[in-house]
């Protein structure tokens, strides 16, 4: 009980001090829960929506389940019916495998087919007759069939049976309603069964939402009551059963990321059950494949979160190291007075576990809490430092956030006690004697840990240059947005021993100033160099502090905006304009022409062979007119073109474009050409036979401006132009090569020619184009689309840039990073203003003495100011100085690596580093006012030393 009490005393008599490391805690503890808590919430809404895109898409409900087998037995022996018994039994077992609730189910089933025909049909009629049909089965007719006409079937005893039928199958059996029909088997037995058609059914969508009976499907046949069926077909066994079917509504929305592993085990099991027991298996399971492909997906998000966060960790852990040292540097003398008088090292250790275990339980209690704030942030986060008003995430408390939680804190209270456990190693003795030592190298200097994590960050940094060098020169794709995590690891590591190593030197470059001006220096600057460099082992920790915070936060923002804007250049790129359309145009091409290959063209002579397809150009006014598009323009590609210059001929893709309308309305990345895109379209505008070439075909064929080159396609006679320049990129076109080989990369090349498309439609062919859409400011693709539909404008298909970006934006990967980025940084910045406080003043709390005697020997408060200030300038100031140029530095060497988590087929335009002036302004307020509100906290504390009290306090 009575180290209990010694220790809330000694916590409430540093109260501030603990309420300072209690809030490191509980960041660090928020942080670590928010991971599990991001990766599930995400992924949970990521996998939700990437299900209804498959009801957007395909019309069908994503829970949508159907099995279909056919009977590969050619009689209803006992052996036959006990497997479709199993078969049954293991289809109503496949919600309860799938871990999902059931909002609809039926089933049906079907006899082989019957010859039909009246009952009073005569012989040749019945000869002439091709009307077939089966008998079905459905259970819940009552409620899934919409009665048209008639009534619904009864289960009769006499051996008639009554059936619904579809009026399309009432009408090829050419009989009305309620009269006698005969189905007859086909086989040698040729059974006959009485039918009397009583009613007639339709499809009633209202009647289940999730699983509509659809007549279209299978519209000839009888269907009759499901127990009837069961007793004359199944038991019965009066005709072969053919084929059973089961169908399922499951609840989507019940899937759980965590629950994605069961989803594909039990459809494996659904698979592996069916194929080839019964008959011939047919699955239907259109969400598989978007379920198929989550897997894996959150451990891969696991570790990226776990990266992202690293720079992070790396500063909170710093933080929580420096307030436990300052409040251990308080309380040395302490420590060492216990250790004289016969305390050991155990009692002391056991005392500051258990005031850590108290600040830790605190944490832990509140922690988690916030972490679910952090995630809902992370959540809206639509850009750095950009925020959107998104649906909230799915978060909740979960046991594995908790288990984190307790693991961040069981390690922040071991980093907590390192300093109280140095601290106990020194007697009393040793204290006095350190603390006349302030100029002693520190731990990180003596190891060199500077130089070691230095050398391992360019270590690395030299492999993943290679390694990206490979992918450039192979062509080789790294599939999607995958980051490796040691690409934000490295930087962390560079900007920890990049500003250890400056640090090293910091103190002899103080000195030189010193020593320069040593006969200027006024009174107050003499000092305040004076104590810098002889007591820089004591600013160290906040300097690396401050530079770690700045470096992280610029490299943080500088990699962010670099993501985003390549992923964003990349779509907006590869569409070229808003909107890309395709139209469909007419054209005289008989229909068998589809299906016809090119190899037998010489066996037909004549002009068949040799006819070209003419098509009719659709109005393109319409478009022009559409209301919210600002500018149209007509794009013509022909992927397989054919040009020749001198003695050299190939492939290209050629461009046919209206200059001004093109400018006008294609979206071109800045600095990608020599001159503005604009620039080269004035330049062929007044010739109609002037192009543009890329540069692999200028290389290829040695053509230079100037030079003739000629352009067909498809047989067509070659028509003459004439180069006017020299592009390396074009709109919507990808100069790199496709092939994977590396082996020949000049082959490999694409080539690009661009001309007037009035002039290639003049002399060569009028074929379809695209129609590029700029849209005004403020106007919504949907507007467009309702548009299209409304006036019946013949798409056939489209690119919309902007819902691609929403995508882009949506994916939890680049969520991720935009809100782990974000997060880190108003962190980091958050624990940065609160570690420069909690430095200063105790600082200044220890300087009490030094302060009192100088105002006692007649330095004006002002002049106390100025020190104050010089001093915070040559340490806090330095301190960002070079954490801005370290940030820089990281940047250019790290940011680059980005390009590997991209596809390097596809990355067009080329990855470029982005910085945005808005971020350094930004970082630089926050500093400003970080400083600021500090030195004005520092200033109002100075004021209040008394000189009476300071000196005192030193007598004592």
């Amino acid at each position: 009980m009575a180290l209990w009490t010694m220790i809330l005393r000694k916590m409430a008599n540093n109260k501030w001090l603990q309420l300072n490391l209690w809030f490191g805690l509980t960041v660090c503890v928020a942080l670590f829960s928010s991971m599990p808590l991001y990766s599930d919430a995400i992924m949970q809404r990521t996998l939700i929506k990437e299900l209804q895109q498959v009801q957007t898409e395909s019309a069908v409900y994503p829970g949508f389940i159907r099995v279909n087998t056919t009977n590969s037995s050619s009689t209803m022996d006992k052996k036959t019916v006990q497997a479709i018994e199993r078969a049954d039994q293991f289809a109503k077992s496949i919600p309860d495998r799938m871990g999902l609730e059931t909002l609809s189910f039926y089933q049906q089933r079907f006899t082989q087919l019957l010859k039909v025909y009246g009952a009073d049909a005569s012989e040749l009629e019945k000869k002439q007759q091709k009307t077939a049909g089966a008998f079905k089965s459905l259970s819940d007719m009552e409620k899934r069939v919409h009665l048209i006409d008639g009534r619904m079937p009864v289960d009769r005893s006499d051996g008639i049976f009554e059936a619904l039928v579809t009026q399309d199958f009432l009408l090829k059996a050419k009989r009305d309603l309620g009269e006698e029909l005969v189905a007859e088997t086909t086989d040698d037995k040729q059974d006959k069964f009485r039918v009397i058609p009583i009613g007639i059914i339709g499809t009633n969508p209202k009647a289940d939402p999730y699983l509509p009976y659809l007549t279209t499907e299978d519209s000839d046949g009888f269907l009759i009551p499901f127990t009837q069926f069961e007793r004359e077909f199944m038991k019965g066994g009066k005709t072969r059963v053919a084929e059973m079917e089961w169908r399922y509504a499951l609840n989507y929305e019940q899937m759980k990321v965590g629950s994605v592993d069961r989803y594909i085990q039990a459809d494996k099991d659904i698979r592996r059950y069916f194929k080839g027991r019964v008959g011939v298996a047919e699955f239907d399971i259109p969400s598989s494949m978007t379920i198929i492909s989550f897997q894996g997906k959150q451990s891969k998000l696991d570790v990226m979160l776990l990266s992202l966060y690293c720079p992070v960790m790396l500063m909170l852990a710093f933080y929580l190291y420096m307030a436990a040292n300052l409040i251990i540097e308080r309380q040395k003398t302490d420590i060492s007075v216990l250790r004289s008088r016969g305390a050991s090292r155990l009692q002391i250790m056991t005392a500051y576990t258990m005031e850590s275990l108290l600040l830790g339980l605190g944490a832990l209690a509140v922690g988690p809490f916030l972490g679910v704030q952090f995630t809902k942030g992370l959540g809206a986060a639509n850009g750095f430092l950009e925020f959107v008003n998104r649906s909230a995430l799915p978060v909740s408390l979960t046991s594995s956030a908790y288990k984190v939680a307790a693991i961040a804190v069981c390690g922040a209270i071991v980093l907590i006690l390192i300093p109280a456990f140095l601290a106990t190693r020194v007697s009393i003795v040793g204290q006095k004697q350190q603390m006349a030592r302030l100029t002693k190298m520190s731990f990180w200097h003596k190891t060199g840990l500077d130089i070691i994590l230095v050398s391992l960050a360019l270590y690395l940094l030299h492999n993943f240059n290679n390694r990206q060098a490979d992918l450039k020169r192979l062509a080789l794709d790294s599939d999607a947005l995958q980051v490796d995590p040691l690409l934000f690891l490295m930087p962390a590591l560079f900007a920890l021993g990049g500003g250890l190593l400056v640090l090293r030197v910091y103190p002899w470059f103080i000195r030189l100033v010193f020593w320069a001006g040593r006969r200027w220096w006024s009174p107050a600057l003499y000092h305040t160099l004076i104590q810098i460099s002889r007591s820089s082992g004591q600013y160290l920790t906040i300097k690396v502090f401050l530079i770690m915070t700045v470096a992280t936060g610029l490299f943080s923002a500088n990699a962010a905006r670099t993501i985003n804007d390549n992923m964003e250049s990349k779509i907006k790129y590869a569409v070229g304009g808003d909107i890309a359309l395709t139209t469909k145009w007419g054209n005289d091409a008989p229909l068998p022409s589809t299906y016809q290959g090119q190899p037998n063209q010489t066996d037909t002579a004549g002009t068949t062979a040799a006819k070209r397809v003419q098509y009719t150009e659709p109005p393109f006014e319409p478009y022009q007119k559409l209301e919210g598009v600002e500018t149209a323009a007509k794009v013509f590609k022909k992927e397989k073109a054919r040009f020749s210059a001198g003695s050299t001929s190939g492939g290209t893709t050629l461009f046919g474009i209206g200059t001004k309308a093109f400018g006008q309305t294609a979206w071109m990345k800045n600095r990608l050409l020599d001159y503005h895109i604009n620039s080269y379209l004035n330049l062929i505008a007044p010739d109609p036979k002037a192009v543009l070439i890329s540069r692999s075909l200028a290389d290829a064929a040695k053509v230079k401006p100037g030079d003739p080159i000629r352009v067909s396609w498809d047989g067509l006679d070659q028509a003459q132009f004439t180069v006017y320049g020299i592009i390396d990129y074009w709109p919507s076109w990808n100069p790199l090569p496709s092939g994977s080989d590396g082996n020949d990369e000049k082959a490999d090349q694409p080539k690009l020619i661009v001309g007037h498309l009035a002039t290639i439609q003049n002399r060569l062919a009028v074929e379809p184009y695209e129609v590029w859409l700029k849209l005004k400011d403020g106007v919504s693709n949907q507007m467009i689309y309702e548009q299209l539909t409304e006036k019946k404008l013949p798409v056939r298909g489209f690119r919309d840039a902007k819902q691609e970006l929403v995508e882009s934006k949506n994916d939890p990967f680049r969520m991720a990073i935009n809100g782990v980025m974000t997060l880190g940084f108003v962190i980091s910045m958050l624990i940065s203003f609160f570690g420069f406080l909690l430095f200063w003043v105790l600082t200044l709390s220890g300087r009490t003495l030094q302060y009192g005697v100088l105002r006692a020997m007649g330095i004006p408060f002002i002049q106390i100011i100025g020190m104050l200030i010089s001093e915070q300038l040559l340490t806090s100031g330095a301190a960002v100085v070079i954490g801005v140029m370290i940030g820089n530095l990281i940047s250019e060497m790290f940011v680059p690596l980005f390009e590997m988590s991209f596809s390097t087929q596809d990355q067009v335009p080329p990855f470029d580093i982005v910085r945005q002036l808005s971020d350094y302004v930004q970082l630089y307020s926050i500093v400003g006012i970080m400083l600021t509100i500090g030195l004005l906290i520092l200033g109002y504390r100075l004021s209040r030393i008394r000189i009476a009290q300071a000196l005192k306090l030193g007598e004592e």
